[in-house]
């Protein structure tokens, strides 16, 4: 009997310790390597590195490494130490670049533990005034009795004005022409010139031009109606239930993250963006709050991964590395 006990004592410490271990984290500050660094995902950063220091009781420093289209700031915490005190804020990106670029200093799956979608934006699709289609059927039927006629803008190669552009193109089996230019606000921009006749785009985005009068929305690419833009139907409404196209932002952690410190930092997440105060923050820059738990986010990031992957392989697109 002594001899059990001896076995049993150091295993039955261990487990007993574990859940201690659990409740002191966080010993230190926390880094939040965040992808971005202007609009609304900045203010989405900060609103939540905020939030996070309050409820964890330590400090979260946003360190701000925008640039290759997030791959920067996934790479540097892919590499970062598997202890919870390195973070990454990001968009989908980090599931859309590996079709993209082939060499990447990360692997989306392998080299992170999702810990919670933290914000959506629905997208939707407009046109130029001068483009006679009143709705997306209309555009569909225009597109293909003038097959490669019209022609779509977006912020570059594989940025998600194109690839939501091309989904619709696959779905409706039509011919359009992509016009890339050097960011998404800019080809906005030209559609409003009259550079191109259709975008897709944000729809905190295009709000001014709509009500305006300078574009017109055909339908948003959501499961639900954009509060700010009720009287456009979603393009389930307009027959076409499979182009659904969401710009979403998540937090992650390093892969080999301990179970109890993703799960203590994803119940944290969930309490900051389930406030009011931090919905009605998000709101005011056209952030839309959401929260899921850990495997509920990896499960929604693998199935846009393979969604994309998709379309990134029919369109033959490659991105600029």
């Amino acid at each position: 009997m002594r001899a059990a006990a001896a076995l049993l004592c150091p295993a039955l410490f261990v487990l007993l310790a574990s859940p201690v271990a659990a409740q002191k984290y966080p010993e230190k500050n926390i880094r939040l390597v965040v992808a971005f660094q202007s609009g609304a995902p900045y203010t989405l950063a900060l609103v939540i590195s905020e939030k996070l220091r309050d409820s964890l009781g330590q400090s979260v420093v946003p360190d701000f490494r925008a640039g290759a289209g997030g791959n920067l700031a996934a790479e540097l915490v892919a590499k970062a130490p598997a202890d919870g005190y390195t973070l990454l804020l990001t968009s989908a990106t980090i599931v859309i670049s590996p079709s993209l670029f082939p060499k990447l200093g990360y692997d989306a799956f392998r080299d992170f533990a999702p810990v919670a979608l933290v914000a959506t934006v629905p997208n939707v699709i407009v046109v130029h005034p001068s483009v006679p289609a009143k709705t997306l059927n209309e555009l569909v039927q225009l597109a293909k009795a003038h097959p490669g006629k019209l022609n779509f803008g977006s912020g570059g190669l594989g940025t998600g004005s194109q690839l939501g552009t091309e989904l619709f193109k696959s779905l409706a089996k039509i011919n359009l022409v992509h016009v890339p230019y050097k960011g998404a606000a800019i080809a906005l921009t030209a559609m409003l010139g009259g550079e191109v006749d259709l975008v897709t785009s944000t729809v905190p985005a295009t709000i001014p031009y709509i009500n305006s009068g300078r574009i017109r929305a055909l339908a948003v690419l959501s499961p639900e109606r954009a509060p700010t833009l009720p009287q456009v139907p979603t393009t389930a409404e307009a027959g076409m239930p499979g182009l659904v196209v969401i710009t979403w932002y998540g937090l992650f952690a390093p892969a080999g993250v301990k179970p109890d410190i993703v799960e203590r930092l994803n119940a944290e997440v969930v309490k900051v963006m389930n406030a009011p105060e931090t919905k009605t923050k998000l709101a005011q820059v056209g952030l839309d709050a959401a929260n899921s738990t850990p495997a509920a986010f990896a499960k929604f990031a693998r199935a846009d991964a393979d969604k994309w992957a998709r379309v990134i392989k029919e369109a033959n697109i490659r991105g600029e590395q």
